[in-house]
């Protein structure tokens, strides 16, 4: 009789113990500062899988894609930096004239420092850049040459970029 009550009894214990209540998971993270808890939001990181390949061609394909991207990544951002910048200068401007005067200036200022890079982008990169412009500002090549200069030069400056098999209406 001894050993049944025994293994009731572990039988129990276990199952006692099963039923903890598990601690609140989420933590606020703070810094100390001079004895003072000061209370920091961070933002969610997205952690992803490592990429699985079906063949050797996709992981070439993958990889020479992704170093076109890296190329062309740093002229959409600084190009969306630039557009804020030169939204910001224009609110203060009232004058139409002034302000097309100071759009042209900024475009021979950025032609001028960029054009030679440019220039040694590749098609898929050029397209690329494209799409990026697209994704940073929101707003495509085509409309964004439209609303700061012209129909006109858009419509010119689409026809170029058609000449090169590129769009500038891609989203």
């Amino acid at each position: 009789m001894k050993p049944i009550v025994s293994y009731i009894f572990i039988l129990f214990s276990i199952a006692i113990a099963a039923q903890e209540v598990k601690k609140d998971t989420i933590v606020d993270d703070f810094i100390i500062i001079k004895g003072d808890s000061v209370v920091i939001a961070l933002d969610e990181v997205v952690v992803l899988d490592k990429i699985k390949f079906n063949s050797t061609k996709e992981r070439r394909y993958y990889y020479w894609y992704w170093k076109k991207v890296h190329r062309a990544y740093p002229f959409a951002k600084l190009a969306a930096d630039r557009l804020v910048q030169l939204n910001d200068q224009l609110v203060d401007i009232k004058s139409r004239r002034k302000r097309k005067r100071h759009i042209k200036k900024m475009q021979k200022y950025m032609e001028g420092e960029f054009t030679d890079k440019l220039k040694k982008m590749t098609r898929t990169e050029g397209r690329i850049l494209i799409k990026l412009l697209h994704r940073q500002t929101g707003l495509t090549a085509f409309d964004l040459i439209k609303e700061y200069r012209s129909g006109w030069k858009a419509f010119w400056y689409n026809t170029t970029a058609s000449m090169f098999k590129l769009s500038l209406k891609s989203e």
